[in-house]
């Protein structure tokens, strides 16, 4: 290479610090990771009024979703332990799940409709799962009622650890299941999001984190 295709091929570099382009690149690569049939894993994040967001999915679909309360090393070395250590950053992959969520706390959306990946949850848990799921919009169950559909009625506790525990909060509204006095229960992301999200669906708009 001479001097003046070097100075050429720098000149198309990004320049240090330039992070749209930055991105554009690592965006690129992504894209030719999941073309290539090199990727498994991609994800994006997604700033919400509850903090921001870590979304991950696979060819089925989206099959994670974290708080900020987690942090983002964390979550990934989980995908990549449970799901494939072929993971990367990849935001086109996840866009329609990310629109979607900023709708939803818009009050656009009260209902999302997005593929799901259930591999993180199995037998009586994705039951249990599946089961919170149907709950619609504005309306609340209980952790009885869902350890029930689950075909396990006296199972409450079991059911509480399952939402305690799911890779999809939010989209899989666990934050409508409360216990039978009408209490909160707990929650993935802390009491105080489980409340705001139920503030959010009842016409209240205050959801910060």
């Amino acid at each position: 290479m001479n001097v003046n295709q070097s100075r050429n091929g720098l000149g198309r570099q990004p320049a240090v610090g330039d992070p749209d382009r930055i991105e554009s690149l690592l965006a690129g690569l992504a894209d030719r990771a999941v073309g290539e049939g090199l990727l498994d894993v991609g994800y994006g994040t997604v700033d919400s009024p509850l903090g921001r967001l870590l979304v991950a999915a696979t060819s089925a679909g989206v099959v994670r979703v974290g708080f900020k309360s987690d942090s983002e090393a964390h979550l990934l070395g989980e995908l990549a332990r449970r799901v494939s250590a072929r993971l990367l950053r990849a935001p086109r992959l996840v866009d329609d799940a990310r629109g979607q969520l900023a709708e939803y706390f818009d009050g656009r959306r009260r209902q999302f409709e997005v593929s799901l990946d259930w591999r993180l949850s199995a037998g009586f848990r994705r039951r249990v799962l599946r089961a919170t799921a149907l709950i619609p919009y504005g309306e609340t169950g209980t952790y009885r009622e869902v350890a029930t559909a689950a075909g396990r009625p006296r199972a409450v506790r079991a059911a509480g650890g399952a939402l305690a525990a799911t890779p999809l909060p939010i989209i899989v509204p666990c934050h409508r299941v409360l216990r039978s006095d009408g209490t909160l229960g707990g929650y993935r992301g802390g009491p105080e999001r489980k409340a705001r999200l139920l503030a959010l669906e009842a016409g209240g708009r205050d959801v910060r984190a």
